[in-house]
């Protein structure tokens, strides 16, 4: 009987990366350039000042660090969480506009907050002017008044702008609870106050510790606040141990340090967020009945809503369109002009780059049958984290070493001195945007993109249309409207932005944040105030956009 002979097996074709896997890869790695650059100097400095760092600043650094994180997530808490609550579970005069107007500090940097509030406060200022001639007295001597430039005005400033981060996560905690469990803690007896502290924290608290995280990584990052207030904190740390200093070394072991401090934020938000998981038994969830308040409550709850908007919008942006448009000459000054144009420019080429590159990435992770993008995608937000001053100096370094290599290279060939093409210009900074607000698109699209059907593709592949036909024609229409939000929010973000442009802009060039730093430096506030102004009415686009999405979600 004759035995069939088994015919050998066929060899495996490899199969290549395609196109869509290789470009989402090389995005990731892009935007993790500067902060695998930064770690690898920390670990191989030239000149490693890690141990004189440890025996002398590097303790005053981190005890300012983390007190200011403390002191501002401390404030935040209470002041979003306890209007949060208001807004949502009472009804008193004003509650229609407040819950709005309380959003308003987000479309105000902090270090404008400080320059405007330090103006107010200070000794020339109205505040003490007005206690001098009052009571009669004649110098600092005859009366006592808290000292502004310290951590404790530093912290005060910050809370008032990063409140809203805890306000808005927290309204939204609240308010997708169900009247009814709140209903039956009162009848087993639990009086307002038990009822909010037994029930209704503990159900919100893992979104205002989401918005306490990004509260203090922010607090962490900020750099014009803290070094207008003279307070020494990491981020400061950096720009002195690099341009006061020349240690680039020095100062990625502080960027460093400070990435470790957003890692262990940003893994704390993430289990927050985790953690926010609520069963509901019935069916329908009952929506939240507020409950009208009448007589000193309701002005009480007035009060402690008007008094957060007051302090960290309405008085600083009264205090800089004071100054703006009681010296109509400054807003004549062409250099004013001049970084409205580099602002809006660079702001318009990180929200295009950002965009697309996003649009690229999530729509390659969406067609990739490869691991590695999908794996890598998440970590690319880990920018949005990271401070612009760490970020500059993982750009700065390799974009150097990149810029006097091609240099030397095109004058050794060529006999041209093509100069310095990317630090020498506004490219490097247009990255550090990129880098820093990829998140905000990324986040956006992969959303957006998650709600077309798969079906789609496969109704644009029957018709003969290839990947490419597919994003423009059918999924860039479909998700239009969340791909302009985001560019919006990243060219307002970048607007905003202070560290990394200080560090990375070219010699004689500024932006509208860069000129309101280097004239309030100078205690030049009417020269600052037009600049301010234009930065600040930029910031309320995301307030109103966020307000409208609000406005939507919880119309009643």
């Amino acid at each position: 009987m004759a035995t069939a002979i088994p015919s050998p097996p066929k060899a495996r074709k490899a199969r290549l990366p395609d196109l869509w896997s290789i470009g989402a890869v090389l995005i990731a790695l892009l935007v993790l350039m500067p902060l695998i650059a930064v770690v690898y100097i920390a670990f191989f400095p030239t000149e490693n000042i890690w141990g004189h760092l440890l025996a002398t600043t590097l303790p005053r650094y981190l005890r300012n660090s983390i007190g200011l994180m403390v002191l501002v997530g401390l404030g935040s808490a209470i002041i979003g969480t306890s209007t949060a609550w208001l807004v949502v579970m009472k009804r008193f005069p004003g509650r229609r506009w407040l819950q709005w107007l309380l959003l308003m500090p987000m479309a105000l940097p902090a270090y404008i907050s400080a320059y405007a509030l330090v103006d107010f406060l200070e000794y020339a200022g109205p505040v003490q002017t007005l206690l001098r001639a009052t009571f009669g007295w004649e110098t600092s001597r005859d009366y006592w008044f808290p000292e502004i430039r310290s951590i404790w005005f530093a912290a005060m400033v910050l809370t008032l702008s990063l409140y809203p981060y805890v306000y808005l996560l927290a309204r939204a905690a609240f308010r997708e609870q169900s009247a009814s469990m709140i209903e039956v803690s009162r009848a087993l007896g639990c009086g307002p106050w038990r009822s909010f502290f037994r029930v209704a924290l503990p159900m919100a608290r893992p979104a205002i510790a989401a918005g306490l995280a990004i509260v203090m990584m922010e607090a962490l990052n900020d750099f014009g606040t803290v070094e207008y207030f003279a307070v020494q904190t990491l981020t400061t740390g950096i720009f002195t141990t690099w341009l006061q200093g020349y240690n680039a070394g020095g100062a990625a072991q502080i960027a460093t340090l400070i990435l470790t401090f957003v890692l262990v934020l940003a893994v704390f938000e993430k289990y927050a967020r985790k953690r926010r998981r609520f069963h509901n038994l019935s069916a329908k969830v009952t929506p939240i009945e507020p409950e009208r308040l009448h007589g000193t409550g309701a002005l009480l709850a007035t009060l402690a809503c008007l008094l957060p908007f007051i302090a960290g919008f309405l008085l600083p942006v009264g205090v800089i369109s004071a100054k703006a448009f009681g010296h109509l000459d400054e807003w004549a000054e062409p250099k004013l002009w001049l970084a409205a144009k580099n602002t809006i420019l660079l702001g318009a080429g990180a929200a295009t780059l950002t965009v697309f590159g996003a649009l690229f990435m999530v729509y390659g992770v969406r067609n990739s049958k490869r691991a590695l993008p999908r794996l890598l995608m998440p970590v690319t937000a880990i920018g949005y984290a990271a401070p612009g001053a760490v970020l500059a100096i993982g750009i700065l370094i390799p974009f150097g070493a990149f810029d006097n290599a091609l240099a030397d290279f095109v004058e050794h060939w060529f006999g041209v001195d093509i100069g310095l093409l990317l630090t020498g210009s506004a490219a490097a900074v247009m990255f550090a945007y990129a880098v820093r607000f990829f998140a905000i698109p990324q986040g956006a699209i992969d959303s957006a993109l998650g709600r077309v059907t798969p079906s789609m593709d496969m109704a644009a592949r029957s018709l003969g249309r290839n990947s490419w036909q597919t994003l423009w024609a059918v999924h860039v229409p479909l998700i239009r409207g969340s791909v302009v939000v985001a560019a919006l929010l990243v060219f307002v973000d970048s607007v905003k932005e202070l560290p990394a442009t200080l560090i990375l802009r070219p010699f004689n060039f500024d932006t509208l944040a860069t000129q309101v730093y280097g004239q309030a430096s100078l205690e030049n506030l009417e020269k600052a105030a037009p600049s301010a102004l234009l930065v600040t009415l930029a910031g309320l686009l995301p307030v109103i956009l966020l307000a409208k999405a609000g406005n939507r979600q919880f119309r009643r």
